[in-house]
């Protein structure tokens, strides 16, 4: 569903005339903002299949910090794969990385650290031990995806807990519309949600179940 039909879905459960662009008026944006509003929350709730990803980059020898590159710091590490030695990477905790500074040992990267973020948010990751070679790094993530801002741009999960909790979200602001109240609202949005989430769950059974490598 695209980001004009989230907020024509919205306008119309709050009989209001649907548009032909959400920035049409300044009811029509603030609907828009509501739907990323609702939008972040939903991707925020639960890791979905749909937002699943490999982040690559190659190494350079004698650096040990990478930035993620347009990611905003959205984004949810599962794992890091040394993919040229077919091995992973174990987290360590910034304080870990700040012993590491007393030494300076260059290798394979073993280890590897979340560094914080740079100046526009972008999440910053270092390798320990420094890499003395060129590396193929692989990051499995959760990536979140940028605020809608074109009409034609696209959700690529589940729409109902998005247009739901928007609607909700308008609702309280506006009042009681068509005999529901907000809080009903919210109640729908929720079990929306609980069950795109029930949904996707069972495309892999095995992500609710906890265990080490």
């Amino acid at each position: 569903m695209t980001y004009l039909e989230l907020v024509n879905n919205v306008l119309r459960r709050l009989r209001e005339d649907a548009v032909s662009s959400v920035s049409d008026s300044t009811y029509s944006s603030m609907i828009g903002d509501l739907v990323n509003d609702a939008k972040r929350m939903v991707e925020g709730a639960w890791d979905w299949s749909a937002l699943q990803e490999d982040v690559i980059f190659t190494t350079v020898d004698g650096t040990e910090q990478y930035t993620l590159t347009g990611r905003g710091g959205r984004e949810r590490i599962v794992d890091v794969r040394d993919m040229s030695n077919l091995a992973f990477l174990c987290q360590r905790s910034p304080m870990w990385a700040r012993m590491q500074d007393f030494t300076s040992i260059s290798g394979r990267p073993n280890d590897y650290v979340i560094m914080g973020a740079d100046s526009v948010g972008d999440t910053k990751i270092a390798l320990y031990p420094t890499p003395d070679a060129t590396y193929t790094i692989s990051l499995h993530v959760y990536q979140e995806t940028a605020d809608f801002t074109s009409d034609s741009d696209v959700s690529i999960i589940p729409p109902a807990p998005i247009y739901l909790l928007a609607w909700a979200m308008a609702a309280r602001e506006k009042g009681e519309v068509g005999g529901q109240t907000a809080a009903e609202i919210f109640g729908l949005a929720s079990s929306a949600l609980s069950d795109a989430i029930a949904r996707d769950t069972a495309k892999n059974p095995s992500a609710m179940i906890w265990y080490e490598v």
